[in-house]
């Protein structure tokens, strides 16, 4: 297969994805108003599992066949993409003030979370017995959310619900029925002939999957928000974004270890300095180091100032556009 006809099916596949994304959630969203669920709930729960579903079935397709690089580097790649890209901007172009206390619980959960991965890791696997941990802290993390916002049922018990019309659920059920398929089918586009361009053009698939795949699988994040900044509501942004960094950590890298054989196995990289070769694990020296700054970054200005200032957002973003440059020196 050509280069070019991988590239024309690799941008395909990020169009279906996305098409796929945006319904399924429309879907979802209008499915759980219609049982009653409170709207506060549908968006710390259902909407931020649907709009992590495209990273969770590329790593999982990635998985399956064994591409363990492509795995991990679409989680880690999600999350510094999440951070630089989507939060860096976002906060540069109007700063976000946040919520104290619901960010400490979200932020701490997050940093616990990284952490462990990078605990895990050391021994270059991350077990099928350390997935099921990661989906048991996922399922932690989901009965929190419910249990915070349980406190303020009485207040927000109905407010969200619509009358169920015939009509439009036809119309839903559709797009709950395509958006699915349309993001098992984008995903298994990205994941082989992302893997069919890196080989192409000689570089590991890990930084494939580091940059293009995990911006392409970013895009529900990075639109939630721009949409936030467009709509003055910038505070979603952050929520939206330390939540999915939560379930890309938990649940999309809890089940794909959880499916393989093996466990998850840590690529390791050849990198050439001159007349000097080093092989090493990038994911522990460069990828996760990196993303774990950027969470730092983030959730100490939280923290201290109570909001993320443009300085902080320009700093996040310089960092992502520092850590591209690397791995173009490294690879390309």
């Amino acid at each position: 297969m050509s280069i070019i006809v991988a590239s024309v099916l690799f941008i395909l596949g990020l169009i279906i994805i996305i098409k796929g994304g945006d319904w399924f959630v429309e879907a979802a969203v209008w499915l759980a108003k219609v049982t009653g669920i409170p709207t506060i709930l549908i968006g710390a729960t259902i909407v931020s599992i649907a709009t992590t579903l495209p990273e969770l079935l590329v790593s999982v397709i990635a998985t399956r066949q064994h591409l363990y690089g492509v795995a991990m580097g679409n989680v880690v790649g999600s999350l510094i993409c999440n951070m630089g890209l989507a939060m860096g901007l976002t906060a540069f172009f109007a700063p976000v003030v946040i919520n104290r206390s619901n960010f400490t619980i979200k932020s701490a959960f997050m940093l616990f979370s990284a952490g462990m991965i990078f605990v895990m890791g050391s021994d270059l696997v991350i077990s099928k017995q350390e997935g099921i941990i990661l989906i048991f802290l996922f399922l932690v993390y989901i009965i929190m959310n419910i249990w915070e916002f349980k406190k303020g049922e009485n207040d927000n018990k109905g407010k969200g619900r619509i009358k169920y019309d015939k009509s439009n659920a036809k119309t839903y059920i559709f797009k709950f029925i395509v958006g699915a398929v349309f993001i098992t089918i984008g995903a298994r586009l990205l994941v082989t002939h992302g893997v069919t361009i890196a080989r192409y053009l000689g570089i590991p698939d890990q930084v494939v999957s580091l940059t293009m795949i995990a911006i392409g699988t970013s895009l529900p994040e990075i639109t939630t928000a721009i949409t936030s900044v467009i709509k003055k509501h910038q505070g979603i942004s952050v929520g939206n974004i330390l939540g999915a960094n939560i379930l890309n950590i938990l649940m999309v890298l809890g089940v794909s270890t959880a499916i393989s054989s093996e466990g998850l196995i840590i690529d390791i990289q050849r990198i050439s300095f001159g007349n000097f070769v080093y092989n090493i694990p990038q994911t522990l020296y460069l990828d996760l180091p990196v993303a774990l700054t950027m969470m730092v970054i983030l959730v100490l200005s939280g923290l201290i100032f109570g909001k993320i200032n443009r300085a902080i957002g320009f700093l996040l973003f310089s960092i992502y556009v520092l850590y591209l440059t690397t791995l173009a020196v490294l690879f390309l």
